[in-house]
């Protein structure tokens, strides 16, 4: 029989899998992803709107705050659609555009996620090496613009992507190892030569994640230095207690972003599910612990969250 390339003027569907060798048995699956997804999208929801009604925390830090929840909202529903079609309903096919389209936002809201860590980091070091300048340095203006260009930014990376996928053929079973789209899982399945698209791949992790990760770890060593000068350990602590929430948010967001990479690298091994479990970790627990950890660590917020849940006064 003679091989039938898919290319641009014939795009192949996509077979999605849940957890690899037990797809007769993973409805359960779902019982897990579900709580999360309904934490993720009402605890940000929430978030959102405290910030919105509360006008003690209109400020720099919480539009920032703002954007991270709006952020993973769109993390959450970006893979919603297909991992409730996979794991509840058993479909399991994709048109090439809509997988297109899902690993664009997918990548996106990653892209951006990074970003907003990276502005969150530049607020701390504002709030705490220049206090007297914070009201002038970080006015609304300058916040949106931070904001747009965070979004300018991951589109213009992002956007050659789904291109650079169509003009390839793909004449295999195209099935992928996840229930969503992503591009190092789509990059492995053309016929044609894809170094063109490693190279890009390469380049937009390296200049995203590899220039956010090391700017965000310089904003805290220059906090580091200007918090030990201070003379008293109780307002070292006092001050370093504001940079908690933001720690936490970088670890949980780099931890598994580092495990999902070192896994894909050298854990080639390792059962397929392993993948699976770890690629889960990355997208579905930072949009479901975010809104926790601010909620905790935010007298604020956490007020207000306790009045509207148990309609008391605190």
């Amino acid at each position: 029989m003679e091989d039938n390339p898919h290319n641009g003027s014939g795009l192949p569907p996509f077979t999605l899998t849940g957890l690899p060798g037990m797809e007769t048995s993973q409805h359960w699956m779902f019982l897990l992803l579900g709580p999360l997804y309904t934490v993720s999208i009402v605890g940000n929801a929430l978030i959102l709107f405290i910030i919105k009604e509360e006008h003690s925390l209109h400020q720099p830090m919480y539009y920032f705050l703002s954007l991270l929840s709006m952020n993973d909202l769109g993390v959450s529903f970006s893979t919603l659609p297909t991992v409730l079609a996979t794991y509840c309903f058993q479909l399991k096919e994709i048109s090439f555009d809509s997988c297109m389209a899902q690993m664009f936002f997918i990548h996106f809201f990653s892209f951006m996620e990074s970003g907003i860590l990276l502005a969150m980091s530049f607020d701390r070091y504002v709030a705490i090496c220049n206090p007297l300048r914070y009201a002038t340095v970080l006015t609304d203006a300058r916040v949106i613009y931070m904001g747009t260009s965070l979004i300018i930014r991951g589109f213009c990376m992002l956007f050659p992507l789904p291109f650079l996928l169509k003009r390839l053929p793909f004449c295999k079973a195209n099935i992928l190892s996840h229930a969503y789209c992503l591009h190092p899982d789509l990059i492995r399945l053309p016929c044609g030569d894809i170094t063109i698209n490693n190279i890009f791949g390469l380049f937009t992790v390296v200049s995203v994640f590899g220039l956010d990760s090391a700017l965000i770890l310089l904003s805290y060593v220059l906090i580091l230095h200007s918090v030990l000068a201070i003379a008293s350990q109780e307002e070292r602590l006092k001050t370093l207690n504001t940079c908690v929430s933001h720690i936490c948010a970088v670890l949980i967001f780099y931890v598994p972003m580092v495990g999902v990479s070192m896994t894909a690298r050298y854990g080639r091994h390792a059962p397929k599910y392993v993948h699976t479990l770890m690629s889960l970790v990355y997208l579905f627990v930072p949009p479901m612990l975010n809104p926790v950890i601010y909620s905790i660590k935010t007298k604020e917020i956490r007020r207000r969250l306790h009045k509207i849940l148990l309609g008391a006064k605190f």
